[in-house]
């Protein structure tokens, strides 16, 4: 059974903002690990389904790059959306990067790919 997938983050608490705030994820909970002088947070769908996504901050870490669209190992998170139009606004209005408007993927998929604050891509899907 697939459990979470971590990424990294720079900044946890405004990671964790921005996945709650425009991706409706809810915080179960944050935890020190000590022994790597990390923080870690898991955000899951309120209504519990799904993996959980990882937020992992490391203390020490003092370099925080994506390297280029080509050269990524890690491609994308995806999340499915209820109104891709009524996010995109939302994301627009709040200067999330956008990478690639919404576009029909098939007759009932509509797909967009955004950034995270620390440029992780993210596919939004709408379903219809």
């Amino acid at each position: 059974m697939f459990v979470h997938a971590s990424i990294r983050t720079s900044n946890l608490d405004r990671s964790i903002d921005f996945y709650s705030r425009f991706l409706g994820l809810k915080l179960l909970n944050k935890v020190e690990i000590k022994q790597n002088n990390a923080d870690i947070a898991f955000l899951q769908d309120p209504k519990g389904e799904g993996c959980k996504l990882e937020l992992t901050f490391f203390h020490n870490q003092k370099k925080f790059l994506q390297s280029d669209y080509e050269e990524r190992l890690f491609d994308h998170l995806g999340f499915e959306v209820a109104d891709m139009n009524k996010i995109i606004t939302v994301l627009r209005k709040e200067n999330v990067t956008i990478t690639d408007e919404p576009f029909r993927l098939s007759s009932n998929t509509t797909i967009a790919f955004i950034e995270d604050p620390d440029g992780t891509l993210i596919e939004l899907i709408e379903r219809n």
